[in-house]
């Protein structure tokens, strides 16, 4: 076959190969198929503050609806007399320190704490008798638990032994006592605690002090001061 008769048919030939190449594919276009990514799950662990360690602390409180019911059982004819209740109250401060431990979410451990004041009230009745009743300072040992409920607020629950020391004095017609004595009893509480930075914290509680029964002789005969009264509390706290 000659140059130019092989020419012509390459020439007529590639665009029927290349019609038949479109056409085999007509209609049979098939897009790749691509698998979906799935991202992992990342598990965020809940996040918890840090109140694990000691601290110390200053307190500032008012005590209210306290109650001492002043009974004197008198030698001789006058027995029993009523002299009424000494209604305790006062402004207190402290200080305080203790360790604490933390599990999870829970938080606990001990807490000494030293109280002083002017919690106090006086009575005196139309007959000549008066009674008065001071504590004067209050030292407790209490145990602590608490839940965070937020990583910066934690609120918690406390009970404890306490001793008071109290200045007592009841005056009859005849004679007059003036004493002090110590007193051990309880404590009870709740309160609540808000981070102000990662050290430092305030603290907002209520307490109940109970400090039984004491029996004193005034000389005219026998009475029993039986203290016992609310505080309410605020402070700041350093964690160390």
């Amino acid at each position: 076959m000659k140059r130019g008769q092989v020419l012509k048919t390459l020439a007529l030939s590639a665009p029927l190969a290349l019609v038949a190449g479109f056409a085999a594919n007509a209609g049979g276009y098939n897009a790749p198929v691509v698998e979906p990514v799935v991202a992992p799950v990342i598990e965020v662990a809940p996040v918890v503050g840090d109140w694990q360690g000691a601290y110390a602390g200053v307190t500032l409180g008012y005590a209210f609806q306290g109650k001492d019911r002043v009974g004197l059982n008198e030698d001789g004819p006058g027995g029993m007399r009523d002299l009424g209740e000494l209604k305790l109250k006062g402004v207190n401060g402290g200080v305080r320190g203790g360790y604490r431990w933390q599990n999870g979410n829970w938080v606990f451990g001990p807490e000494v704490s030293f109280e002083g004041g002017n919690i106090k009230n006086d009575l005196a009745t139309d007959d000549g008798y008066s009674a008065s009743s001071k504590i004067k300072n209050v030292f407790a040992l209490r145990a602590k638990v608490g839940y965070a409920v937020q990583p910066d607020l934690l609120i918690y629950g406390s009970a404890g032994a306490a001793r008071a020391k109290v200045d007592y004095t009841v005056d009859t017609p005849t004679t007059t006592m003036d004493t002090s004595f110590n007193r051990s009893g309880y404590v009870v509480g709740l309160g609540v605690e808000k981070k102000l930075t990662e050290r430092m914290s305030l603290t907002g509680e209520y307490e109940y002090a109970n400090f039984g029964k004491e029996t004193l002789d005034t000389g005219a005969g026998i009475t029993k001061a039986t203290p016992k009264y609310n505080n309410v509390r605020v402070g700041l706290n350093f964690q160390f």
